[in-house]
C-alpha cells in the first residue's frame, strides 16, 4: 500500500513540476518582436544610398496546430501566458540603442553600403572586405566596428539580465543575428550558418 501511496505522490509531483516550469522557457516570439522593434529603430535611423527595396509581405498565419490544442487541453489556462513579454528598455539598453543609431548613421550605414563590412552569424559586424576602406580610414572603421561589438554584445547581455534570465543571452543573441540579417538591405553583406559571405 505504501509503495502505491508513494508511486501516486510522485507522479503528483511531477505533475506540478510540469505546470510550474511551463513558463519558464524562452520565449521566443515574444524575442523576435522586440528584436525587430529595436533592430530597426538602428538601420532605419540611417540615411539610405539608394531607395528601399519593397520588403516582401509577411507570410500568412497558420491556424492553430494540433498539438497546441492538445497542450490547452492538458495545461490549465491558469498557468499558461497567452504571450509573455520580453523587457527590453532599460537605461542600459536604451544607451546603448542612442550609441548605436548614432553609430549607423554616421559610419556604419556607408561602410554597409560599400559591402566594406557585414552583419555576421551571431549578431556582431566584421570588416569583410578592407580594400574598400582607404587605407587612412581602416583604423577609424575597426575602432567602430570594435565600439559595435562591444555595444551588442552588451545589449544581448542586458536584455537577459533585464528578464532575470542570464542563460537566455545565448537565444536573445540568436534571435537579434536572425533580425539583423533579416531586416539588412538590399545590397548589404551577411554570414550565413556556415559562416559564408552573401549579399542580400
Amino acid at each position: 500500500m505504501r509503495k502505491l501511496v508513494y508511486g501516486m505522490l510522485t507522479m503528483v509531483l511531477v505533475a506540478l513540476v510540469g505546470c510550474v516550469t511551463i513558463n519558464v522557457y524562452f520565449p521566443e516570439a515574444a524575442a523576435q518582436k522586440a528584436a525587430d522593434q529595436f533592430i530597426g529603430t538602428v538601420i532605419d535611423s540611417a540615411p539610405t544610398a539608394a531607395p528601399k527595396a519593397e520588403q516582401p509581405p509577411a507570410p500568412p498565419k497558420k491556424g492553430v496546430q494540433p498539438s497546441a490544442m492538445l497542450l490547452d487541453l492538458l495545461v490549465p489556462a491558469a498557468y499558461a501566458a497567452e504571450t509573455p513579454n520580453l523587457r527590453v528598455q532599460t537605461p542600459t539598453t536604451e544607451a546603448i540603442h542612442g550609441r548605436m543609431q548614432e553609430r549607423f548613421r554616421g559610419t556604419l550605414a556607408p561602410l554597409f553600403d560599400s559591402g566594406a563590412v557585414g552583419f555576421t552569424q551571431d549578431g556582431l559586424v566584421a570588416v569583410r572586405d578592407a580594400a574598400k576602406v582607404p587605407l587612412d580610414q581602416r583604423a577609424g572603421v575597426n575602432a567602430a566596428v570594435a565600439d559595435e561589438n562591444r555595444d551588442r554584445n552588451a545589449l544581448y547581455r542586458e536584455v537577459a539580465n533585464a528578464n532575470n534570465h542570464p542563460e537566455w543571452e545565448g537565444q536573445i543573441r540568436t534571435t537579434f543575428a536572425k533580425g539583423w540579417i533579416e531586416r539588412a538591405r538590399a545590397g548589404w553583406y551577411y554570414q550565413d550558418s556556415s559562416g559564408a559571405w552573401k549579399q542580400k
